[in-house]
């Protein structure tokens, strides 16, 4: 039950990630966006694991750090900032609706479980959802526009550091993992935003930077610290279906804080995308996929 309420209100401050987004890069460059919003969390994550005297991480875990660093410091930041400068919040809501079965997959992938067919049938037909959508809405016409392909890869290297984060924070906790890799990531992040700024400097009205401090703070930072102890304490394949709620708040989020419009399209999509989660969600659950975790533990001992 901890684990689950963890995960929801990680999930809650995830909801707000992209309206926040969209808002930032109308006046800020996106590049800057990306990386300015992880310079100013890794500086918080120094101060917290200096505060707490956190031990370091042991070679392994720094082994398993970057890919933390490049799904959820690096790659979701930046892909959908560049995505959200001609799209929409709601537009980019039914895209990452497909999310919790890409994070379920790198679940099932990094822990070597053996799903049952019906989990990829599952998991494919997500995908192949999202893409009706963005050939419906008239974002495809014979190829998928450069924005759309920043989103799904958005999808593809945040499930990664979902799932990463999510087993690396049975060990460290969620506070630590989400610390350690924005640190890991400062020297990078500092030289980008620099060029950034230097390139295109930063001026913006006090709502714009009001949604770039969300983005600091919470996004990128305290929301973290839930989710990642929601997936350590509640597992990921149960606490990722918390997921499901994330692309219809953030639809109610673009409505009202954008104006966005929310098209019965968007709607379908959505639920359909959610449908293939809830079902890539319990295939994992199977009979067979619990014989293959008693056969791994078997061996291990």
């Amino acid at each position: 039950m901890v684990g689950l309420s963890l995960g929801a209100l990680g999930v809650l401050a995830f909801s707000l990630s992209l309206p926040a987004t969209r808002i930032a890069v109308q006046q800020l460059d996106p590049w800057f966006v990306a990386f300015g919003r992880a310079v100013g969390a890794g500086l918080l994550a120094w101060a917290y694991l200096r505060l707490t005297g956190a031990p370091r991480p042991t070679r392994g875990q720094w082994r398993r750090l970057p890919i933390v660093a490049l799904g959820v410091v690096v790659g979701f930041p930046l892909f959908t900032s560049l995505a959200l400068l001609t799209q929409t919040s709601a537009h980019g809501a039914v895209v990452i609706a497909a999310l919790p079965a890409m994070t379920a997959l790198f679940a099932v992938l990094r822990a070597g479980e053996r799903p049952p067919p019906l989990f990829w049938v599952a998991s494919v037909g997500g995908l192949l959802a999202v893409l009706t959508f963005l050939g419906a809405s008239g974002a495809v016409r014979g190829t998928l526009t450069l924005p759309d392909l920043f989103l799904l890869a958005a999808v593809v290297l945040c499930g990664l550091g979902y799932a990463e984060g999510g087993a690396l924070a049975r060990e460290l906790g969620g506070a630590r993992t989400i610390c350690w890799a924005l640190l890991l990531s400062l020297p990078a992040t500092v030289a980008v935003t620099v060029v950034a700024a230097v390139a295109s400097p930063p001026r913006a009205d006090a709502f714009t930077w009001s949604a770039f401090g969300y983005l600091t703070v919470v996004s990128m930072f305290l929301g973290f610290f839930a989710w990642y102890a929601g997936l350590a304490r509640g597992g990921i394949a149960q606490v990722g279906q918390v997921q499901l709620a994330q692309p219809v708040l953030t639809l109610g989020w673009s409505a009202l804080l954008l104006g966005e419009a929310v098209t019965p399209t968007s709607i379908a999509a959505a639920l359909v995308v959610l449908g293939c989660v809830v079902l890539t969600q319990r295939t994992r659950r199977s009979p067979r996929t619990v014989v293959a975790r008693q056969e791994a533990g078997a061996g291990a001992s």
